[in-house]
């Protein structure tokens, strides 16, 4: 079974009732969602859970860049590039080609002669990683040089004193909380048992204090259970202190809360044909096109407040604003934003919570041994979830059954890229059949690679399916059926943050489309009027506090305000 459903769920709560699990990944963003699919592949009997939904936390909520770090070559930190480079190449050619796409960049150049000799070593450098860890492939072109006149042909929002020629390089985007969804169900598809929204309560040890599984509540009913395995792996980011608590002992990691917000702005707003990446005192700021809006961020602020929900303050995003206005021409003003989105980074500090316990250490990720049987791993990015599921799925087998089981992730391709050429291919004819243009063929082509087909049979059972969301007609009332039936939507704001993510793409966080929706998730789920109701009145609180939170200066007093609006379950 390879789709996310309520009955799914409750046959994994079964499973995980009764069964032992070779491994049970405690975390569902995409260092968990990885795991999982690394262990299941490996053919280990595995369980995966989420507090809330999946990809919730700060797998929902990046800059949604699949990237090499260019700016960790000027820390001469190649290995980490070349890590991440070989990996972004395996996304956008065989792993994910539906879901990550090539992006070119723009990096202004200011001086005429010495910054371009630098920076173009340096971004050379960056393409030669990326060929050697390509096997001696282009997965994406090597720079370019331009000159100012160049640069503004494609960047003409661009402030004349802003550059004086600039190096356009290619990285890559992806939709980060559809990649962790996907990696869930290819997971699923692997064997692996997977429920959202169960709340660890405890972990469970023998008489030895070793980790043999975990006490937990279903949050969408209330019920305890308990889930035995032989293995835990703690992917919880920011959480991860809070979850290895629970087991005691003097192992595992520290872990500090960084928050990054994001600005949404139309995409016709800038007319630019390319992104661009910006170098502030504080840390990198992207302007990143995708096909109907950009993005703008991000900041690197600590947080102090509570976990599940941070938001961006006023002060926050006049930062962005402010530093975006540096190079554009034509000001951006808070009436140009059409959605704003906060997530928080888990930062490790340098030391494990016991320097004694074995670990295996990258500057980007670290796994470590929290009480035998239990590891954690924090850290890392999502462009290289692979790695770091691999390095944390060997560190718990141990060297021995891990060489055993090695993984076998490299080549192993998610839901939706088999077969994708054949079915661009055939992206004319199928628009032509459904009355899509060639812009909504790309999208969905973009969302569900070769699983499109399957978009279009529920199209076929239910024509009114084939019709545009009427306030949000970028989407189809099918990938709002299909979000319920196939994706793991639980609840109206499962659909509207992670899956159509009108909550970050629309000026009103998709308020105008809560009863078209609600109404399509209804039929699907099965919900009564009373439930359909509570739905919409939970969304709507939602929205209203997260506005509101927007309005505040200060940390502690955005956070208050979101938190004005109760969780829909938990």
């Amino acid at each position: 079974m390879s789709v996310l459903t309520p009955e799914q769920r409750a046959s994994s709560l079964e499973a995980m009732k009764s069964e032992t699990f070779d491994v049970l990944v405690i975390g569902g963003g995409v260092t968990g969602a990885g795991i999982a699919l690394d262990a299941a592949a490996r053919g280990l009997k595995t369980a995966v859970i989420e507090g809330q939904d999946w990809a919730s936390g700060t797998s929902s909520r990046s800059s949604r860049l699949v990237h090499g770090g260019l700016r960790y070559l000027y820390n001469l930190d190649f290995k980490l590039v070349a890590e991440a480079l070989k990996e972004r190449g395996r996304l956008l050619s065989h792993i994910a080609p539906h879901l990550v796409e090539a992006q070119p960049f723009l990096w202004p150049l200011k001086q005429p002669v010495i910054e371009r000799a630098y920076s173009a070593v340096g971004v050379g450098m960056y393409d030669a990683l990326a060929v050697i860890g390509a096997g001696g492939h282009k997965t994406v072109p090597i720079q370019k040089h331009l000159s100012k006149k160049g640069a503004m042909r494609r960047f003409p929002e661009v402030k004349q004193n802003a550059l004086r020629g600039a190096i356009e390089f290619y990285d890559a985007r992806v939709d980060d909380a559809r990649l962790v969804i996907t990696l869930i169900r290819t997971a699923l598809k692997y064997g692996a048992e997977a429920a959202s929204r169960v709340r660890v309560t405890g972990i469970l040890k023998d008489s030895r204090g070793h980790a043999t599984g975990v006490s937990a509540v279903d949050l969408e009913s209330g019920e305890e259970l308990t889930i035995k395995a032989k293995r835990l792996i703690n992917a919880t980011g920011v959480w991860t202190e809070e979850t290895q608590d629970m087991a005691g002992g003097t192992g595992g990691l520290k872990v500090l809360a960084s928050k990054g917000i994001h600005i949404v702005i139309p995409r016709e707003r800038l007319k630019a044909t390319t992104g661009m990446f910006l170098r502030t005192e504080k840390s990198v700021l992207f302007i990143i096109p995708w096909q109907h809006y950009w993005v703008i961020g991000t900041t690197d602020t600590a947080w102090h407040e509570q976990l599940k929900h941070p938001v961006p303050t006023s002060a926050d995003i006049d930062y962005v604003l402010d530093h975006a206005n540096e190079v554009l021409d034509k000001p951006l003003t808070r009436a140009d934003i059409i959605g704003t989105y906060a997530g928080l980074r888990p930062l490790l500090q340098p030391r494990v919570l016991d320097e004694s316990k074995s670990t295996k250490v990258s500057r980007e990720h670290t796994v470590t041994e929290v009480i035998p049987g239990m590891v954690a791993i924090a850290g890392g990015k999502l462009t290289t979830y692979r790695v770091m599921a691999e390095d944390a799925v060997d560190f718990a087998l141990g060297k021995e059954l891990a060489k055993a089981k090695p993984s076998v992730t490299f080549d192993l391709q998610l839901m939706g890229a088999s077969g994708l050429d054949a079915t661009r291919n055939q992206s004319g004819r199928l628009g032509a059949k459904y009355g899509f243009d060639a812009d909504r063929m790309k999208h969905l082509l973009s969302r569900y690679g070769s699983e499109v087909t399957e978009l279009l049979a529920m199209i076929d059972a239910d024509p009114s399916l084939g019709q545009p969301l009427k306030a949000a007609p970028q989407f189809l009332r099918a990938e709002v059926a299909r979000a319920c039936a196939v994706e793991g939507a639980l609840h109206l704001e499962d659909i509207f943050v992670a899956r159509v993510r009108l909550n970050s793409e629309s000026r009103d966080r998709g308020g105008a489309a809560v009863d078209e929706v609600a109404e399509i998730a209804a039929k699907t789920l099965g919900w009564d009027e009373a439930r359909t109701a509570k739905e919409k009145a939970n969304y709507r609180a939602r929205i209203a506090a997260e506005l509101a939170a927007e309005e505040q200066s200060t940390d502690d007093a955005a956070s208050a305000a979101r938190m004005e609006a109760s969780d829909i379950v938990g």
